[in-house]
């Protein structure tokens, strides 16, 4: 696992450096875990009728968008009242927990009409232990989970509503192993070497003393146990113990971003020679650390976190996401060169970190957005003023369950090789007025903009200003400690950490003193303000736009770890008073999954494989102009404080004859050329573009544009070709299906078979043998209903998600004015790669 080297609990003796090597994924239940529990459960909203729903289930993206009820903090969709009902009998196991990953949220559990708790957090797991509450083997309960979220706008994101995420109804033994009981530290990792320490947690909730022998193995990929060790164990009835086993591993292969080795933990409880339970965990080995003054270190490497924030939405499936929606958004992200992802600003699923861990991505774990007071869920600037019943949100919980949310989230989550940072708070400062005034930027003799320009205020009179200016009940400061002491008696293989939105008042104020590593929210501006005032404490970007400006100050700065993107997706909601536009566009994909310039930017600055690509423009719409026979930006220096959202541009080669069109090109290869139907208009060096960005004036002729790029003796290029009206629809899959889900792309071409991108139609879907999921273009201003069967294109296209049933299943695709189009698909086993078109190849688009 993860270790903190110990001097690093005093940060006056070397906070320098922060130590860690690997974990484990949370232990599987597969073998204790009633199959099918999440199928049939009964469901009804608002006390209407019951219907039919396997679970995960999230009612609310089942709803049209409502621009009168409906808020643009949530994605202008419901919420309501919502009931699970679910009948089942137990085996003849002595011993039954059911347990929830999560549930949005206000959730009230019952069990024969008995209550079990209330749980208000909808990111944390949670469970119980009905082994008391359940009727005798064979015969029927009753489950009945009721949600409330009639609080429809309490957050700024969407968050979805019901039970979300998977439910398991484990049995047991007298003798076993509970949830979260099993975790895999390393605590030495070589390449030569690893000690691998398991810490086994066994209870008996038998009547009689249980003797018993725990054995151990670690298996590899390949099915090979490369180290086995056994323990005996005698243990009184209602008694508890923890177990510590270490095993050596040699020459292990390493968890990597590139190569994320993976091994499982075989833990089996015998009495006598048969064997109890089976408990299967996986895990990796690799150590990693974060030094003050040179970054960050994976496996002893220096390297960069290239990472990105995602909200927990799929986009038109909502929040109950499946597994094979995630992994086609996770490859197309690490395909651009990411490798980290942050959970913005909640506790990811454990689905999604077993994802990670088996694709490689590092993970920041977050764990909440409020604290103490609330945010202005319409505003997010500053403490909410709002005191409407529908944006209370979790705010009101805190003081009670902040710690029991906080700690079950890492006992769930603290075996995942991917998680590298525990993060306590997103943005906190806005909701304690003192760190405002203190900061100097919002106050009558402010100097500046806070997001572009360093503090106004020095480092003594900040500090003079957090001691005389009257305190609130609560102080962030010792809230942060609270919380970071918290995670710390859980686990200390992993720093903590925060995204501080106004880190000079943050120093200051004690917050930063709770941390392990800052954070810094768009504050580039003070990266070195950090190095010179605060040089021990280490620091790095968690929430940064997706632009070249951010990463160029990364790369220049060798004490900054990384950055997260705002936002590797884009994500429903956040989109207030905006409306018809639902959510926002700042991600390097688009709702719909489909990459957007900025993630082709951010491909030629986080991959080295050559690859180009080419968007376009009129000459009046683009922030370009030519300018003495060279194109220049009409505002000088305007990329250094480009926002969240890339410039207007098209997709096509579509203009009027004679238009002056700039053409840009994106690319990690030092020369690129531009051809128009074959002649060049010239070759560019990157380094002579500032701004990272190749591009060209060119009077439109009708034909195609090429752009070929040329790095290290190779040639890599991309067309955009002149398309005619559409005339019929291209239906094709992505190359991928996992647990039934299929993603079927739709795009408008021409007569000639060329993509068309600057023409759009309305499209219906139609299936049969299959559950259609939703449909969507990717576009924030598309209010058709995700699961309403019909959409128009965005710039020529589309997307379908399907759930395939047994035997073959038919879509059928109908446009205004064109040919119907239908693909049959048979369900089929196993997961294939992506089939995704690389712009780094001779890919012809409009």
């Amino acid at each position: 696992m993860y270790h903190k080297i110990s001097t690093l609990t005093s940060r006056t003796i070397c906070s320098c450096v922060l130590l860690a090597v690997l974990s484990a994924c949370s232990p599987r239940f597969d073998t204790a875990t009633s199959p099918d529990f999440n199928k049939n459960w009964d469901f009804s909203l608002n006390q209407g009728e019951w219907s039919s729903v396997d679970l995960p289930h999230d009612w609310s993206v089942s709803f049209p968008f409502d621009s009168i009820k409906g808020e643009g903090a949530t994605g202008y969709l419901l919420g309501g009242h919502g009931k699970y009902r679910k009948t089942f009998a137990t085996t003849g196991l002595p011993v039954t927990y059911l347990y929830f990953d999560g549930v949005y949220n206000n959730a009230t559990v019952s069990l024969n009409g008995e209550k079990l708790g209330f749980h208000p957090y909808g990111y944390s797991p949670f469970h119980y232990d009905i082994s008391q509450k359940v009727n005798a083997s064979g015969k029927s309960n009753e489950l009945m989970v009721e949600v409330d979220r009639s609080r429809y706008a309490d957050s700024r994101w969407y968050t979805g509503s019901g039970i979300y995420r998977e439910v398991k109804l484990i049995n047991e033994p007298a003798l076993h192993v509970p949830p979260w009981g099993i975790s895999v530290t390393t605590p030495e990792v070589s390449a030569a070497m690893a000690t691998v320490r398991v810490k086994t947690k066994l209870v008996n909730k038998g009547a009689g003393t249980q003797d018993a022998t725990l054995v151990t193995r670690l298996v590899d990929e390949k099915g090979n146990t490369v180290a086995t060790q056994t323990t005996p164990v005698q243990l009184k009835a209602g008694a508890e113990q923890t177990l510590e086993q270490e095993i050596t591993v040699t020459s292990p292969a390493l968890w990597d971003v590139d190569a994320p080795n993976l091994y499982t933990a075989v833990s089996e409880l015998k009495t006598g020679k048969e064997a109890v339970r089976e408990y299967r965990t996986s895990f990796g080995i690799r150590s990693f650390r974060f030094d003050a003054a040179t970054g960050f270190y994976l496996n002893g490497v220096n390297r960069k976190i290239k990472g990105v924030c995602l909200h927990h939405d799929g986009g038109l499936v909502g929040a109950a996401v499946p597994k094979a929606v995630w992994r086609r958004r996770l490859q197309t992200l690490k395909d651009g060169g990411c490798n980290a992802i942050r959970s913005a600003h909640n506790p990811a699923s454990e689905e999604f970190l077993s994802l990670c861990d088996e694709m490689g991505f590092l993970v920041q774990d977050e764990f909440y957005d409020e604290w103490d007071y609330p945010k202005d869920k319409r505003k997010n600037m500053g403490e909410s003023s709002s005191t409407d019943y529908i944006t209370r949100g979790h705010h009101e919980h805190f003081q009670e369950w902040s710690k029991t949310d906080l700690q079950n989230t890492i006992l769930a989550h603290r075996n995942h090789p991917s998680i590298i940072q525990w993060s306590i708070g997103n943005e906190i400062e806005w909701t304690y007025p003192r760190q405002k005034e203190t900061t100097g930027f919002f106050g009558a003799d402010a100097n500046g903009n806070y997001f572009w320009n360093p503090p106004p205020y020095s480092t003594e009179k900040i500090k003079e200003l957090q001691e005389t200016i009257p305190r609130t009940k609560y102080q962030i400061g010792e809230t942060a400690q609270k919380l970071a002491d918290w995670t710390r008696e859980i686990d200390t293989t992993r720093p903590v950490i925060a995204n501080c939105i106004l880190p000079s008042a943050s120093y200051e104020s004690g917050y930063a003193d709770a941390l392990d590593i800052i954070g810094f929210s768009y504050r580039r501006i003070m990266y070195d303000y950090a190095k010179e005032n605060y040089p021990d404490l280490p620091v790095m970007g968690t929430e940064n736009l997706g632009q070249y400006h951010e990463w160029k100050a990364v790369m220049e700065r060798p004490w900054i770890s990384g950055t997260f993107l705002w936002t590797g997706i884009d994500y429903l909601g956040e989109s207030n008073g905006n409306w018809p536009q639902k959510h926002s566009s700042s991600g390097l994909l688009d709702l719909a999954g489909f990459p957007t310039p900025s993630y082709y930017m951010y491909k030629s600055l986080w991959t080295k494989e050559p690859m180009v690509y080419l968007t376009s423009q009129t000459l009046d719409k683009s922030i370009f102009k030519v300018e003495d026979k060279r194109v220049v930006e009409r505002k000088p220096g305007g990329w250094k404080h480009a926002l969240w959202s890339w410039h207007d541009v098209n997709h096509h080669w579509n203009y009027e004859d004679g238009e002056t069109v700039i053409i840009e090109a994106l690319s990690n290869c030092p020369e690129a050329e531009l051809f128009l139907n074959g002649k060049s208009l010239g070759r560019q060096r990157l380094a002579d573009n500032e701004d990272h960005i190749y591009k060209w004036a060119v009077p439109y002729t009708a034909g195609e544009v090429v752009v070929k790029a040329y790095a290290d003796g190779k040639v890599v290029e991309y067309t955009l070709r002149t398309s005619a009206p559409p005339a019929t629809v291209h239906l094709s899959t992505d190359g991928r299906l996992e647990g039934g889900i299929e993603h079927i792309i739709v795009e408008l071409r021409d007569k000639n078979g060329n993509p068309v991108r600057h023409a759009d139609r309305e499209i219906t879907f139609t299936a049969s043998g299959a559950e259609l999921l939703g449909v969507d273009n990717g576009a924030p201003s598309n209010t058709y209903a995700f699961q309403g069967g019909k959409v128009k294109t965005n710039n020529g296209k589309a997307l379908a998600i399907l759930r395939l049933k047994e035997g073959t299943s038919k879509l059928t695709v109908s446009a205004s004015g064109l040919p119907d189009k239908t693909i049959s698909l048979s369900s089929r086993r196993g997961y294939l790669s992506s089939a995704l078109p690389s712009p780094s190849s001779s890919t012809t688009t409009n």
